[in-house]
């Protein structure tokens, strides 16, 4: 609803009264258990259907009040991190335990109130867990969270407000943790099909980062984007090397089927596809 911050007098009337009345008994029904009132929404009919607007519908439900259709906006800022790790493999999916600190660009923590901030960065397996695990330091919040709209926890938020700035997409191109899931990316991409045609390679990488096929204009443009990056490359050696990471080089490398340059091209066209809008748009 338009005025869920405000349920007094002046809030507006509920658009389904009746489903939030059935809701609220079926919460009751199933012990007051969250989870298994979560699951019944994400596993509705409603809430899995297409965002497709539908021509009939812009004038009989412009704003979807009806719910005819799926809502269709950029996922949430923990989420945002949890998808790159995802589609890198890295991603820690343990559930509780202690707060997280993943790597944090330099000098951030230094802003903090007389250089008080101590982020001492995770280690191993841990620094990978999910976002809603990031450490809430006040004076100096998460940089990442902070630039894809993380309300303030210090205050009460219903609703979270959705910018769309270039310091985002910087954020996803440049911020450590994005930097090695592009890195870890391009070593599964680069290593899934090394003997198939590079047509085949693009739509394994396109469907791993977008759960859908590319359209034939897509997969042309990422093939002419992954030649000149080989190109590159490969006239920039060492450049190359730094952009492929220790980690992302392994035995592929050794073994003949792939050089620094091939890693590195796919490491570039990872960080591409990971800073596509509809990466982090639920549809």
């Amino acid at each position: 609803m338009a005025t869920e911050d405000d349920f007094g007098s002046q809030g507006e009337r509920p658009s389904h009264p009746g489903l939030l009345d059935w809701l609220a008994s079926e919460f009751v029904r199933r012990d007051w258990s969250l989870k298994q009132l979560h699951k019944l929404i994400v596993m509705s009919a409603t809430y899995r259907q297409s965002s497709a607007a539908r021509p009939e519908l812009a004038a009989q439900d412009p704003n979807n009040r009806l719910l005819a259709r799926q809502s269709r906006f950029r996922v949430e800022a923990e989420i945002i991190r949890d998808l790159a790790l995802s589609v890198s493999g890295l991603l820690d999916v343990e559930i509780g335990g202690r707060s997280i600190r993943p790597p944090m660009p330099e000098g951030v923590a230094s802003l903090g109130y007389a250089d008080s901030v101590k982020w001492t960065e995770s280690k191993g397996a841990e620094k990978y867990r999910r976002g809603m695990y990031i450490f809430n330091q006040r004076t100096v919040p998460y940089p990442m969270l902070t630039a894809f709209d993380a309300p303030d926890s210090s205050i009460l938020c219903t609703r979270r407000e959705r910018s769309n700035t270039p310091l985002q997409a910087l954020t996803v191109l440049n911020d450590p943790v994005f930097f090695e899931c592009a890195q870890h990316l391009g070593h599964r991409l680069a290593s899934a099909l090394p003997e198939s045609p590079l047509k085949e390679q693009i739509q394994y990488a396109f469907r791993c980062c977008l759960s859908r096929p590319p359209s034939a204009e897509e997969a042309e443009r990422l093939q002419t984007l992954y030649q000149e990056l080989l190109t590159l490359c490969r006239k920039h050696p060492d450049s190359a090397a730094q952009l492929a990471g220790e980690q992302a080089l392994g035995k592929e490398q050794t073994s003949g089927k792939l050089d620094t340059a091939q890693v590195a091209a796919w490491v570039a066209l990872g960080r591409a596809l990971i800073n596509l809008d509809e990466f982090a748009t639920r549809e």
